[in-house]
């Protein structure tokens, strides 16, 4: 049996979860964030499988006190020592045309992870941060980086290059690298055993950042996030697809710098632009009740119609599409929204399937042309799987 420790670095936050792996099986023992590093309020938390939860306010100036702090709360009830800590293994937003895998960490890796800082810079640094603390505490332990952007290194050049003068791309690097990889990935292969084949499948990862996928034999044709996570479609606080242009226009009309512009892109538009909820639960809620909510949620349908469409002429046809993360797995009226609208593929709704929670569960009837599943993802196994098999060859 080993023990797999799976970290997400953000700027000011780590999430972890911890894996008991024993042959294909892989059992969580806990897992929890430390979170608000760096600024005031600054709490450690851990929930155990059965239903036990700690959580404690504890100081985290830096990401090396978050991890210290983590491993304190797992041997806490979750692990003996630090001895049983077998590998570790960290999810990277930003692997550029570098890493087309996961590896193995070395000097070099962290090198080129902190290079790619300024394509993800909100991201990669604080991740690289994660890897040089769990090298400072756990010296002997190896680790692997699992990459968001590496499932997607498949795009053939028509896909993922940008009408830029070539040099943009050849000099600068600037071209549609996507993200969410390790979630498509995950649920299209679940989709693939699901339905027998590898085959066409369309991934939509729908959470407060949103990102579709086109997935033919189990490789990525084509994505809708871009060169940043701000492409694509309409998310809970980012624009998504816009004319390239109006950031430009508001800079120059309404006197604005390009942080200001960017924190409205990111930050302020989106679902939130529109209505002034960010939450899909809130809008939900408020659907045919609220104008500016009824009007979010029809524009973020409408967006999810887009690239849904567009897709299936990319990979000529469709066996199947995939609903997933926060929105995906929960937004029950945003599903009917969007499958009714699908009717056309020969798609019926099966309305009790789509009421339930927490499952794999296939939505779409028997006699339905394309089925339509929803897939809870699970990219905190797939970095562990990774590193299972990197690590140790298993």
């Amino acid at each position: 049996m080993k023990k797999i420790l799976v970290l997400n670095s953000g700027s000011s936050s780590l999430k972890y979860q911890l894996f008991d792996v024993e042959g294909d099986k892989y059992n969580v023992v806990a897992k929890g964030v430390a979170d608000r590093i760096g600024i005031n309020g600054s709490v450690v938390e851990i929930k155990f499988p059965n239903g036990e939860k700690r959580k404690r306010e504890v100081a985290l100036p830096t990401h090396n006190e978050a991890i210290t702090e983590v491993i304190s709360e797992l041997l806490n009830g979750a692990l003996s020592s630090m001895d049983e800590i077998d590998a570790v293994g960290h999810r990277i937003v930003q692997g550029g045309d570098i890493f087309k895998h996961s590896v193995l960490v070395n000097d070099t890796v962290i090198d080129q992870i902190e290079e790619l800082s300024e394509l993800a810079p909100l991201h990669n640094h604080a991740h690289v941060l994660g890897i040089k603390a769990v090298k400072k505490l756990l010296p002997n332990v190896p680790q692997t980086v699992v990459f968001d952007t590496a499932f997607h290194q498949t795009m053939p050049k028509e896909a993922f290059l940008y009408a830029l003068p070539l040099e943009q791309y050849t000099k600068h690097k600037i071209r549609r690298y996507g993200f969410h990889g390790t979630s498509h990935a995950y649920v299209s292969q679940k989709a693939a055993e699901l339905i027998g084949k590898k085959g066409k499948i369309i991934t939509c990862h729908l959470g407060n950042g949103a990102s579709i996928s086109a997935v033919e034999d189990g490789k990525c044709l084509d994505t809708s996030m871009g060169f940043t996570p701000l492409a694509g479609l309409i998310m809970g606080t980012r624009c998504g697809d816009i004319d390239p242009y109006i950031p430009l226009y508001i800079c120059k009309s309404q006197n604005k710098t390009p942080d200001e512009v960017n924190e409205i892109l990111n930050k302020k538009s989106g679902m939130f632009g529109i209505c002034g909820y960010s939450d899909n639960r809130d809008i939900e809620t408020l659907y045919g009740v609220e104008e500016k909510a009824t009007v979010a949620m029809d524009a973020y349908v409408h967006s999810i119609l887009r690239f849904i469409g567009s897709y299936i002429a990319v990979l000529g046809g469709v066996d199947a599409i995939v609903f997933t993360a926060g929105i995906g797995e929960n937004g029950s009226l945003l599903r009917k929204l969007v499958i009714d609208r699908l009717a056309y593929l020969g798609i019926k709704l099966d309305e009790e399937a789509n009421k339930k929670r927490g499952a794999i569960t296939e939505i779409s009837t028997p006699d339905s042309k394309v089925r339509v599943f929803v897939i809870p993802t699970d990219e905190e196994y797939m970095i562990a799987k990774d590193t299972m098999k990197i690590v140790f060859g298993e």
